[in-house]
């Protein structure tokens, strides 16, 4: 049985290793040169690398991605970073006329913590997280997902496990690349519903008509719920988060709650009855009062850190890049099997270094055959067999598919327009 042990330690052992025979630098490059869309798109991509000790690299950049390997390996970098595209190469930004360095584009991107929800859990605080809280992640991408899809139109959303305690996504569309900095904005305020710091109690205020948004969001928080909130957090069965509740409602609800609550102790009961009042107060204002369905969504729906979003120019955490504390890797996560994604599941840098010393398969032994048959690949398909042997297989097989798809995206996209100046 293979360790997954991780000790911080370790890192500065084990990260010259992962970026010489592990890093999926080949689908990495193609990824963020999405086929040459312009000149110099790729070379005038900034990076930023955290060294070791916290020495902190920005507006680094390459010409190639021989080059990026080139430079990984030689400083081992703890963190990557990935920032916009500039009008200059970002190395060159202090020869540059003053403010004509400038941020062009990058990825549409979303960073959801769990630190943010937590005055809605009880399981952990703080960088702390468990299978009961991690809900809260797969409610987020479901909510999040569909809206940027069906709402906005975008296609290519790639979600990655930051690597210890939430999720990123990056909108890859070109129109969402394209986006100004007004634009990001209103989109992150479209998704934005939980609002207000720790002083503000009702943080979901609903008025009429509900937003279909809204109603869709619903949907999914409804079927999470009972599982989350009632068991898994018990909202409604100790004294200290029952509290927290009936501040979310009127004060004639409360009290009738109060009574309630002394006879019956099951919590999805004195839930229903807080609706049947809910409902019941419902029916007799003209004004819409929808208590319950902001309690949910307070509890459960995605608290995004939206100056992510709004700048062009802000850094995000890379794909594949390693977390130093947790030391997982932060990988894409397949929404086709979202509910069972488990984080604690996600392979760590010393248990993948550490499948690379196995005994090598009869398998293995034949695909290094086919290689010497063809010396022009020989290089990228070693790097593909490397982490084929290891737990970061299928991740880099799920980024595999996203990058092309986007490719075959890119491709019928040119069709299409060579068609449409054909009947011109």
């Amino acid at each position: 049985m293979l360790s997954s042990d991780y000790d911080p330690a370790s890192l500065p052992d084990l990260l010259p290793l992962y970026y010489r025979r592990l890093f999926p630098y080949y689908q990495y490059y193609r990824w963020l040169n999405y086929g040459g869309v312009t000149k110099n798109y790729f070379q005038n991509r900034e990076f930023s690398f955290t060294l070791k000790d916290d020495i902190y690299v920005r507006y680094q950049s390459f010409s190639s991605q021989h080059e990026l390997e080139k430079e990984m390996q030689k400083i081992n970098p703890f963190k990557i970073d990935i920032g916009a595209v500039y009008s200059h190469r970002p190395n060159q930004h202090n020869t540059v006329k003053s403010g004509t360095f400038q941020a062009l584009e990058k990825e549409l991107v979303f960073d959801i913590d769990m630190t943010d929800y937590d005055d809605v859990r009880s399981c952990c605080s703080a960088a702390d997280i468990c299978p009961k809280c991690w809900t809260l992640m797969t409610i987020a991408i479901r909510i999040l997902d569909r809206a940027l899809r069906d709402d906005f139109g975008f296609q290519h959303c790639l979600w990655v496990y930051s690597g210890r305690r939430g999720v990123h996504c990056w909108v890859c569309d070109e129109a969402a690349r394209k986006l100004s900095v007004a634009a990001r904005s209103a989109v992150a305020e479209y998704l934005s519903l939980v609002k207000g710091g720790e002083e503000t109690a009702r943080k979901v205020v609903l008025t009429d008509p509900i937003h279909p948004f809204i109603k869709e969001a619903l949907t999914v928080v409804t079927q999470y719920f009972p599982q989350y909130a009632l068991k898994d957090q018990d909202i409604m069965g100790i004294k200290e988060t029952i509290d927290k509740v009936l501040t979310l409602v009127p004060e004639d609800i409360r009290k009738e709650l109060l009574q309630y609550f002394q006879s019956e102790k099951n919590p999805e009961k004195r839930w229903d009855r807080l609706k049947i009042l809910v409902e019941q107060k419902r029916g007799t204002t003209k004004k819409g009062h929808y208590f319950e369905m902001e309690i949910m969504l307070q509890y459960c729906y995605p608290r995004l850190d939206v100056n992510v979003s709004k700048g062009v120019n802000h850094l995000l955490k890379s794909p594949f890049s390693v977390h130093p504390k947790t030391g997982r890797i932060s990988v894409p996560i397949d929404l086709r099997e979202l509910n069972e994604f488990d984080p604690f599941d996600v392979p760590t840098i010393s248990l993948i270094c550490e499948e690379l010393d196995r005994p090598r398969t009869a398998e293995e032994d034949e695909e290094d055959a086919k290689e010497k048959e063809n010396e022009k690949e020989a290089g990228e398909r070693r790097k593909l067999r490397d982490y084929k042997r290891t737990s970061l297989a299928k991740y880099v097989k799920l980024f595999d598919q996203f990058v092309e798809s986007m490719a075959r995206s890119r491709k019928g996209e040119l069709l299409k327009k060579s068609d449409m100046q054909k009947d011109f």
